[in-house]
């Protein structure tokens, strides 16, 4: 069973989380299920949790939609049906049943779609498909809300009652209208509603020549208003009538209550199978937002997440159009603590938090924002120490709270502890809060524990160094502009760069270089070394990266020649092999001229069939008996060498066409003047000009001369 403490919780910011997850939820009983999520204490049950969720969010993109979930709160009823006699409301009538058609559905969709839902269906496998509570229902409520006229027969007999009586008031009242409007007894708008009733408006100096009962007047006093006498005793048949309509309703929907009331547990699993699916809808939809997924869960203790985001971080910069840098982070059996160093500001914390809170979302059954090849496992209890949480409540300093919360950690830490510590050992003296930091860290490491600690100290980072199952890492830097490249580097301790930063924030270099005379000379030049030795790895991690895009160009290259060598090598023995069949059908074909010269001159039939079998025999002697497959084999080889010789004619003569397609280019226009030698565009002879006018020349070509336009000439 696993345990994560509520500190842990909100030192990653999980509560962050499920508020943005709940605002994907469509009912508000289901949003309130995503505020209050937390890690799941069992394996089994986180499994079968995710893999719904990833099934939810399946079903976004393909034609298999799941039906809708949405409901109504059914809690107010579950208290009414617990109680002997008492009588639901008209709406919870309509929601249950609402609630169990929803649910109805989605039990049998998941059955029919059963092998692209197996999770979801497991889901409500054990349930009923109920459809007796619907069908009770809307035999007594129609989908308006309204009680049916045939709820029962009593409540039929008295509504068609009830409609009489009320054709009755309408027809006496309108006699008594039109009997008093004759009379000039009523006031101009003859009539109001009072009291839901029909009233005659008469004028007040005639109200007591109108018999009936007065029903009040107006503001002025001018006007007072009567219900006629005629529809009296029938208004008062309808309230007898309206009141023995309320009380069989009242009684119907006792009875509707107590057909209800034995399943009172089954319409409490509709409701938590409802909110189950609506917090598996917003787990996908927000899945579907921050473009997660669930990761393969490794069959050892181990965390391999490549192209990990931040989920908060990531949302954000989505907002603001942000980069969010994705981080790999690996913990596994044979470096199971990874020891972050490096200059604040540079995303040690950030890294730490996005281990711990990815941690959380994929135990709390939410889907992680991490590439498909990540390798997860689960995690008996996720312990943090994040901030400083100092509390002038608690006495505590951060110094000793951090050491409570040690203890804490050292009473809990077994091989299946996720631990996160940022800042580690800080809040004392560097040195000996550095060295009890340093006992404490080999103390989780005997207990075979996993975690991701920052700090600053180079005890911690030499320990790194020295123990087999315990890694160095540090958060890139550019060392040229000392700012964050974001991006985790396994393998080497990083530089505090502290000196470099401060240089930066323009701290005087006299400064500087007196602080760097105050500590021990061994310590400044380890720390120097760090800092070379990043400088070295970025420029190798360059280098490395440009050789590869270099052998990747080069390997393509080299099959893209390999492949085309090979269907030149394919098309020269197809062509080949072409090339000497039509040969040897041109021998063969001189030979058969020769037969039939011969036949020409002499006509001897005789010599003639003598000669073909001859040339048919030698022709056979030369050929193999071949199977079928090789005959078959034969033709498909010669026609698709036919084929390629078609297509390459094809082409051939496109490119001819083409060509003959593509226009001359245009002759350099050239200015004719008197005495050149000319010849007509289209024409041999060659005269010379002996005169131009209004772009016509008179050409001289010695016999004869003639009038021509300048634009069909052309110099010779």
């Amino acid at each position: 069973m696993g345990y994560i403490p509520k500190k842990t919780l909100e030192d990653l910011e999980f509560f962050k989380v499920t508020k943005q997850l709940s605002s994907f939820a469509v009912t508000h009983m289901g949003k309130e299920k995503c505020v209050s999520l937390v890690p799941i204490e069992e394996a089994q049950s986180m499994h079968n949790a995710l893999n719904c969720v990833s099934e939810f969010l399946a079903s976004f993109d393909n034609d298999n939609r799941i039906p809708n979930h949405g409901f109504e709160d059914l809690s107010s009823s579950f208290q009414l049906l617990k109680i002997e006699n008492s009588v639901l409301e008209l709406s919870a009538f309509r929601n249950i049943a609402v609630a169990s058609e929803t649910v109805n559905n989605l039990l049998i969709f998941f059955k029919k779609f059963k092998s692209y839902y197996p999770f979801l269906y497991s889901r409500g496998s054990e349930m009923e498909v109920n459809k007796e509570l619907k069908k009770e229902t809307d035999n007594v409520i129609d989908r308006f809300g309204e009680i049916r006229d045939n709820a029962s027969e009593t409540l039929y007999g008295l509504r068609k009652e009830i409609q009489s009586v009320r054709g009755k008031i309408g027809q006496s009242f309108n006699k008594a209208l039109s009997h008093y409007h004759g009379q000039d007894f009523l006031d101009d708008i003859r009539e109001s509603v009072v009291e839901n009733k029909r009233v005659l408006a008469v004028k007040a100096m005639y109200r007591r020549k109108v018999k009936g009962g007065i029903m009040g007047g107006s503001k002025t006093g001018s006007i007072v208003f009567i219900e006629p006498e005629a529809t009296l005793a029938h208004s008062r048949e309808l309230q007898n009538l309206l009141f023995e309509e309320s009380e069989e309703i009242k009684k119907i929907l006792s009875q509707l209550t107590d057909f209800f009331r034995p399943h009172l547990e089954l319409i409490k699993s509709y409701q938590t199978y409802l909110i189950e699916m609506d917090t598996f809808h917003a787990r996908g939809r927000y899945a579907k937002e921050i473009n997660a997924l669930l990761p393969s869960f490794s069959k050892t203790q181990e965390l391999e997440l490549i192209d990990a985001y931040h989920p908060l971080l990531y949302r954000t910069h989505q907002l603001e159009n942000k980069k969010t840098y994705p981080q790999n982070i690996f913990l596994k059996p044979d470096s199971r603590i990874v020891v972050i160093s490096g200059p604040n500001a540079g995303g040690k914390s950030i890294t730490l938090k996005t281990v711990g809170l990815l941690q959380l979302m994929l135990q709390s059954g939410i889907l992680i924002p991490v590439h498909e090849r990540s390798k997860v496992s689960y995690f008996d209890r996720i312990l943090t120490d994040i901030g400083d949480n100092q509390s002038i409540d608690n006495h505590l300093s951060t110094y000793s709270y951090r050491l409570k919360n040690m203890k804490g950690f050292l009473k809990k830490c077994n091989e299946k502890t996720l631990f996160l510590i940022d800042e580690f050992g800080t809040g004392s003296d560097p040195e000996l809060g550095g060295a009890l930091a340093e006992v404490i860290l080999e103390e989780f490491y005997e207990r075979k524990a996993f975690g991701i600690i920052t700090t600053h100290y180079s005890n911690l980072k030499l320990l790194a160094n020295e123990l087999p199952a315990m890694e160095n890492a540090n958060m890139q830097f550019d060392n040229h502009t000392l700012e964050p490249i974001f991006k985790l580097i396994l393998g080497e301790a990083g530089s505090s760069f502290t000196f470099e930063v401060a240089q930066k924030n323009g701290i005087p270099y006299s400064l500087i270089n007196r602080a760097k005379k105050k500590i021990e000379r061994g310590k400044v030049r380890f720390d120097a070394t760090i800092a070379k030795l990043q400088k070295e790895r970025q420029q190798i991690s360059k280098t490395g990266e440009s050789l590869r895009k270099k052998e990747s160009k080069f390997e393509n290259e080299s099959d893209r020649m390999e492949l085309l060598n090979n269907k030149l090598k394919s098309k020269l023995v197809n062509y080949q092999e072409l090339f000497d069949h039509n040969q040897k059908m041109i021998v063969l074909g001189n030979k058969l001229n020769d037969i039939a010269e011969r036949f020409f001159q002499n006509s001897k039939k005789r010599s003639l069939i003598a000669d073909l079998l001859r040339i048919v025999e030698n022709e056979n002697a030369k050929r193999k008996r071949k199977t079928a497959s090789e005959v078959k084999k034969d033709r498909e080889l010669k026609k698709v060498v036919e084929q390629e010789v078609v297509k390459e004619i094809v082409v051939i003569r496109k490119e001819k066409k083409k060509k003959k397609l593509v226009p001359p280019p245009p002759k350099p226009i050239v200015v004719l003047k008197v005495g050149d030698k000319v010849r007509m565009i289209d024409g041999k002879s060659v005269g010379s000009i002996d005169t131009i006018e209004k772009n016509k020349a008179i050409v001289n070509y010695g016999i004869f001369t003639t009038q021509v336009s300048l634009d069909q000439l052309e110099k010779v």
